[in-house]
């Protein structure tokens, strides 16, 4: 996994959908770095208004005043795998269009910032995470953002990848012997578990993480309150309340949520319990520990055989959560010794770091990390396109490339249209459209004559390329990619980058 070594300090960012968080690995330890209001979490919020652009804090403080120019972290998740992906918000007394991406690389700048700030140095490279089911689009629009923002993403790596990466170089008990370690990321928006292998690789100076199976949802949090019709500032207001009163019950039974003035002069107080939040949320732990079985049923293993369940994200803070989780694996004991807010970056800066060739440090050694797949892949079929033939399933270590065959479906055909799909289901319409990719100048002939060989081949990023070549001409040059979804071509991310340094 080393790399040679690059110019300047790398660091690792937790790009998350309630906090991001910046980390770089140096003397010997990571550290999670603090801003200049010595916070080391800040807000995933942008704020536009007629004077400025606001991010993080200073965003969140005037949320409730300007609901409308003010964006979130699960709105811009959502619209990155959307075909609805602009946004528009008063800037500067002019309606203004922008990209998920470039909002995220906003948040991604103040990080950097932040970084620079602390170290003293520029920073070019880094290492951003993503939800485990962040999908192919969702993948390369984080790039992008990156890339906005004047960085080099040197890897997209999985949330709960980085925390074992974190876990298993400072908190995993000292051992020769390799670990099975369940990763239980609940955050304030997505929620990912993922099970993993962990070597220390004593005496061959590489360790090894290896992903052996992954489950999730990154919408499990976010939206959960209709908006229609609805006054903005007051919901937001209200939106602070409850959360504030969420915190509260991980450490008493009992809180007030109060909002002053909350409509039309009505001051809102009300009493919630513990239990009543429990209940209130019931639907949401359950579908946390159905995804935790299908990790594991995945994997083919029992829970038995799990020697380590480490909590991540600070909705684990949840004392409901951790009962279940308990309740779930007879009582073993939880780890809680890493900071469930911190982790990701960390394990982010940690793999910055061996990406880099740091590798001569005191305490990090070469680590081989081995990712997978979250969803199956595949290319639709059939004259009208609706059944989706898998070339590669869920759960498959990343990089990897499959090749399939295909052939024409009438007679004299000479373009060949190949959906790429990906998603669990065989019907095209229950999965997700990553693009089109036409084969042209076939020669006329037999429907089922001509043969022609597709490869899908994703990087490390989980990012995916297809390609296509007819066995008969060898021709693979007329291939053309149609862009679904509305991602961004080279040209527009260099006007992006060049508006970000205005």
């Amino acid at each position: 996994m080393a790399a040679s070594k690059v110019d300047g300090p790398v660091i690792g960012i937790d790009l998350g959908t309630t906090y991001s968080c910046v980390a770089v690995w140096r003397h010997d330890r990571g550290e999670a770095i603090a801003n200049d209001q010595v916070n080391r979490l800040r807000p995933s919020c942008v704020a536009f208004t007629n004077a400025e652009k606001l991010v993080g804090e200073a965003a969140v403080n005037q949320a409730a005043l300007n609901p409308t120019n003010t964006i979130f972290a699960p709105s811009l998740y959502k619209k990155m795998s959307s075909c609805d992906l602009s946004k528009s918000s008063q800037h500067e007394g002019k309606e203004k269009q922008f990209m998920p991406e470039q909002i995220s690389s906003m948040v991604l700048v103040k990080m950097r910032e932040t970084a620079e700030v602390y170290l003293g140095k520029k920073i070019k490279n880094a290492v951003i995470t993503v939800p485990v089911y962040f999908n192919n689009s969702q993948r390369q629009a984080t790039i992008d953002a990156g890339a906005i923002a004047g960085l080099n993403v040197m890897r997209i790596i999985n949330e709960p990848t980085a925390a074992a990466l974190a876990y298993g170089l400072e908190k995993m008990p000292v051992s020769n012997k390799r670990r099975t370690v369940l990763v239980f990321d609940l955050g304030g928006g997505t929620f990912d578990v993922s099970l993993l292998n962990i070597d220390p690789g004593v005496g061959m100076d590489k360790g090894l993480f290896e992903v052996v199976a992954i489950a999730g949802d990154t919408h499990l949090l976010a939206g959960r309150t209709s908006t229609t019709r609805c006054n903005q500032k007051a919901l937001r207001r209200l939106r602070t309340a409850c959360e504030r009163a969420k915190r509260m019950l991980s450490s008493t039974a009992q809180t007030t949520i109060e909002v002053d003035s909350l409509h039309d002069g009505i001051d809102f107080c009300t009493t919630i319990t513990r239990s009543r939040f429990e209940e209130l949320n019931k639907d949401l732990f359950s579908k946390c520990m159905k995804a935790l079985d299908k990790c594991l049923c995945d994997a083919k293993m029992d829970k038995s055989s799990v020697h380590d369940v480490v909590l991540v994200g600070g909705s684990t803070r949840i004392p409901k959560v951790q009962s279940m989780l308990r309740d779930f694996f007879y009582g073993k004991e939880l780890y809680r010794s890493i900071n469930p807010d911190e982790a990701v970056a960390y394990g982010a800066a940690i793999q910055a770091s061996i990406l880099s060739g740091a590798t001569d440090d005191g305490r990090l050694v070469d680590m081989l990390l081995r990712d997978v797949t979250p969803l199956s892949l595949g290319i639709a079929i059939r004259d009208d396109y609706s059944t989706m033939k898998m070339v590669i399933p869920r759960n498959i270590a990343i990089p990897t490339k499959k090749v399939q065959g295909f052939t024409t479906n009438y007679d004299n055909q000479t373009t060949v249209s190949l959906p790429v799909y990906e998603g669990e289901s065989a019907d095209t319409r229950d999965n997700n459209l990553l693009g089109t990719f036409k084969l042209t100048d076939v020669p006329p002939a037999p429907e089922g004559v001509p043969k022609f060989d597709v490869t899908l081949d994703i990087d490390a990023n989980g990012v995916m390329k297809v390609s296509a070549e007819d066995r008969d001409t060898g021709n693979k040059n007329s291939i053309t990619i149609v862009n679904h979804g509305g991602r961004l071509r080279k040209e527009e991310i260099a006007r992006m980058v060049q508006e970000a340094e205005k």
